[in-house]
């Protein structure tokens, strides 16, 4: 890999999916897209990204974007979001509605329909959760909703035994989430730099979280200002632990630990600090 395959690399990804990649990713993309070379039996990145830049509709581009995004996910990651939601969505009397920006292979929207399934009974049926992603992989993952046992074994025993159904014979050492949870969640391939989301909107709570950092500030706060008109007058942006938006966008103020409300409406709660 060339430094010119590399700067063509970073153009490509930016261009496609507003990822902004650092000089340090370099080692990283060369690896995840060697074996993209391999699979077409080429041996020069310039000829592999030609390829891609001659066929605008290529499938390959969806393999390309697969290879560069990275998917760090867990069960109740950044566990103190989830009491807050549970708080926000307990009085509420229409069914709930959330989206999960960056699903990734499963694991947060699945920990969601956990928290609104212990929140709301039966009520929690009505719920619905859009769960989305640029990497298809990810989602094929999120889909199967089977996941290796050390991974279910870090929740607790209350959780394991009502939401998972443990595998045996073949499917020993994994555990499928029950039906009843993968019914809440709809999974959809979505591209956050696309002109049309096709989301309805009404969300009592978009999670972005962990996703926003690897685009630059301009993509950011484009992607916020389409936040606005998807939430409920009070409803919350969860972002991720190293993510900052009080400086990005006006229309959201900090209301607790990188959790956002729209800034155009009275918080009910002294914010927390800063």
């Amino acid at each position: 890999m060339t430094d010119t395959d590399f700067d063509r690399v970073r153009k490509l990804i930016y261009q496609r999916a507003g990822i902004v990649l650092a000089e340090h990713k370099r080692e990283m993309v060369y690896s995840r897209l060697a074996r993209r070379l391999r699979h077409h039996k080429l041996t020069l990145f310039s000829e592999y990204l030609a390829r891609l830049e001659r066929q605008a509709d290529s499938k390959e581009w969806e393999a390309f974007t697969n290879a560069l995004t990275t998917n760090l996910t867990a069960f109740f990651r950044e566990a103190h979001h989830f009491p807050l939601l549970a708080n926000h969505v307990a009085a509420s009397t229409a069914p709930v509605r959330i989206w999960c920006a960056a699903a990734s292979t499963g694991e947060e929207p699945y920990s969601i329909a956990m928290t609104l399934h212990e929140t709301l009974g039966a009520r929690a049926r009505e719920a619905r959760i859009i769960a989305t992603d640029i990497d298809t992989e990810a989602l094929a993952k999120a889909r199967e909703a089977v996941y290796p046992l050390e991974q279910v074994l870090k929740l607790s025993e209350t959780r394991r035994k009502q939401f998972f159904l443990r595998g045996g014979g073949a499917r020993a050492g994994l555990a499928r989430i029950r039906p009843e949870l993968t019914a809440m969640v709809e999974l959809r391939q979505l591209n956050l730099l696309a002109q049309n989301w096709s989301l309805d909107g009404g969300f009592d709570a978009i999670f972005c979280r962990n996703i926003m950092i690897y685009f630059d500030k301009q993509t950011q706060a484009k992607i916020l200002e389409r936040f606005v008109p998807l939430l409920k007058p009070n409803g919350l942006l969860f972002a991720g632990h190293s993510e900052n938006f009080s400086y990005i966008s006006q229309a959201f103020r900090l209301r607790g630990q990188t959790v956002y409300e729209l800034a155009s409406q009275p918080s009910s709660r002294p914010s927390a600090s800063r």
